[in-house]
């Protein structure tokens, strides 16, 4: 007799695994149903986690407790701090990773959280009953009752591969696809469409001639993901290689264009426009003589290497003939082509900010079933998707939502509900209006408190987020207190190119100085290096580097709180329910037609929905007044 759950979560990728294991550490019984329990979180792409904008997602899902920044960490072959020259609001961890280590990873955790269970089977129909979903149908015929469901399909409702004029059904490489969710859900009353994805050939690194090529180091010292002690890479770390396409390159890919999926309409579906395949490159770039490839490791021990940047479903022997026409790779062994790949997503404007569905009560979506790409924005849609299906399954009225100004992952889904898709959904920065308030190094100040409320985040965290706040306080009294006499720092500030003092002045105010970082002046300045001693070792970059972030962009980060305590206003406006849009003529045609179709629940959402004006939302307002 198979037991009834609190959770079902349906998918064990990105999505899946943190959703999973959110709701068991919530406390609720949950299953983990996954077509192969030997691919946990696997990375079907490149093998890296983080990057721009994404980065900070994974220190966002570390903060609340989650595991995506932990498994990177054990797992990392090298780690890099992108864009460290430009503002911290746009500094971006980013790790290489061993692409096996990490699946195993995920497993062990996986397989430690006492309320989780596991079952390796297909799901073929959701139990619904009165709009409200009751369970799951397996693949063998076995039915799992549940309060709540989430699925996170990933690529594999209805997935379809294609290299050159082959297609193959399937949702990765090797692994069958899904089928009969999405026609069910379409005669729910759903609304579904195609999108398209692809991936790189993998090389035999032992066939590149790496003497051609350009070597990217990781970064000097260690950075990681995770808030949390004891997560370091115990790995060897690796270097990328960087080499560039030439017009030979795109003259040899270019004959194989009348056989590309992509140009004779049998793709119809949207792929990412900024992670676009390399034929699409040559003909949205034609002007371009090259572009730039990366050639990054799998793994510690493997000799196989992924190729960013020459994603493709050209024919196989086009891409091998290609390939071999770029520096280094002349002599490149394959040992599996590039293809591009369709799948069934779920338009988002049908989910609440939980990732609850409008339509089928207590069934929640998450991941690339609702149009994102990105292992990173995955894994912060699962979280999400796990803490509140949690919520609800054990009686629990509160929604855990997280505004635009809290999170990258409250920018994600409140631009997925309110906007939709046209594209798969990529985070960036630009995404973000408050994107100072929403650092990398912040995230558990942001979070952790919040996740811990609900029973999330660990008793530990909390203390590291005090201790981390405590010190950081401690660092910047200090400098406010403590007088630099010019003797000490001149030669270095002119050294640096900035003014030399003519009298003492306060260690804050020499902070301040863009051309000079407190790391500078640690050596310099005795009590200084004597006052930070205190410091855990292990948390000394992330606890100075903070403080000195706090204190040179001090009035920058109060502007933008103080605006978004402005803009919340409208977010507390509640306009649930309060409206027959079709009937209002006083506003614009598509306003009413978007706003029907979206039932906003507050003015700050209605405000940021494509298509409805400024005049659109003080009619709003008038009418709302009235």
């Amino acid at each position: 007799m198979m037991p009834e759950y609190d959770v079902i979560v349906v998918g064990g990728g990105h999505a899946g695994c943190e959703a999973a294991a959110a709701a068991a550490n919530l406390g609720s019984k949950t299953l983990l149903i996954t077509m192969d329990m030997t691919k946990y979180g696997q990375m079907s792409c490149n093998p890296a986690m983080g990057g721009i904008a994404k980065g900070q997602i994974v220190r966002e899902i570390d903060a609340l407790g989650g595991y995506s920044g932990i498994i990177a960490d054990k797992t990392t072959i090298q780690f890099r701090m992108l864009n460290r020259s430009k503002g911290p609001a746009m500094w971006s961890p980013r790790s290489q990773n061993d692409r096996f280590r990490f699946v195993e990873e995920w497993r062990d955790i996986l397989e430690s959280i006492e309320n989780l269970h596991l079952w390796q089977d297909a799901v073929t129909q959701l139990i619904i009953e009165d709009k409200k979903v009751k369970g799951v149908i397996t693949g063998i015929g076995i039915e799992f009752k549940a309060k709540t469901v989430v699925l996170t399909n990933g690529t594999f409702l209805n997935g379809l591969m294609h290299i050159g004029k082959e297609k193959m059904k399937g949702g990765r490489i090797g692994e069958a696809a899904s089928y009969n969710i999405s026609e069910q859900l379409l005669d729910e009353g759903f609304k579904t469409g195609r999108m398209k994805t692809g991936t790189p050939v993998r090389i035999d690194g032992r066939s590149i001639d790496f003497s051609k090529l350009t070597e990217q180091k990781g970064d000097e010292g260690y950075f990681k993901f995770s808030y949390l002690p004891g997560t370091e890479s115990k790995l060897k770390q690796q270097s990328c290689w960087i080499t560039h396409t030439s017009t030979d390159v795109h003259d040899e890919l270019a004959k194989g264009f009348e056989e590309s999926p992509m140009f004779d309409g049998t793709i119809q579906s949207t792929g990412p426009r900024y992670c676009p395949s390399i034929e699409s490159k040559l003909v949205t770039f034609a002007e371009k003589e090259k572009h730039q490839l990366f050639l990054e490791p799998e793994g510690e021990k493997t000799i196989e290497f992924y190729l960013n940047g020459f994603s493709s479903s050209l024919p196989w022997d086009v891409q091998l003939k290609g390939l071999r026409k770029i520096r280094g790779l002349e002599n490149a062994r394959i040992f599996r082509p590039g293809y591009a790949i369709e799948y069934d997503y779920f338009e988002p404007t049908q989910l609440n900010h939980t990732l609850e569905t409008k339509i089928i009560e207590n069934l929640y979506f998450a991941g690339q079933i609702n149009g994102t790409t990105g292992y990173e924005e995955a894994g912060a849609q699962g979280i999400m998707a796990g803490i509140n299906a949690s919520l609800k399954s054990i009686g629990d009225e509160h929604n855990f939502i997280l505004k635009r100004n809290e999170a990258y992952i409250g920018v994600l889904i409140d631009d997925l509900v309110t906007k939709g898709v046209d594209e798969p959904y990529r985070m960036f920065t630009s995404r973000a209006e408050f994107r100072i308030l929403l650092r990398q190094d912040n995230a558990d100040i942001r979070l952790t408190e919040k996740s811990n409320k609900i029973g999330l985040a660990s008793l530990e965290r909390v203390k590291l987020l005090e201790e981390k706040t405590r010190l950081i306080s401690e660092i910047i009294m200090f400098a406010k207190n403590f007088s630099v006499k010019p003797r000490f720092v001149n030669q270095l500030l002119t050294e640096m190119g900035t003014t030399e003092l003519k009298q003492g002045v306060k260690l804050f105010d020499l902070i301040l100085r863009p051309q000079i970082s407190i790391f500078d002046l640690i050596e310099i300045i005795t009590p200084l290096k004597s006052f930070l001693k205190k410091i855990p070792e292990n948390r000394k970059m992330e606890i100075i580097e903070g403080a000195e972030i706090s204190i040179k962009y001090d009035g920058y980060i109060n502007r933008e709180k103080l605006l978004a305590e402005k803009l919340d206003k409208f977010e507390n406006i509640n306009i649930e329910n309060k409206f027959e849009y079709s009937e209002l003529k006083s506003i614009s045609t598509e306003a009413r037609q978007k706003l029907e179709k979206i039932q906003p629940k507050t003015i700050g959402q209605a405000k940021r929905i494509s298509g409805v004006s400024p005049s659109d939302i003080n009619v709003l307002l008038v009418l709302l007044g009235r």
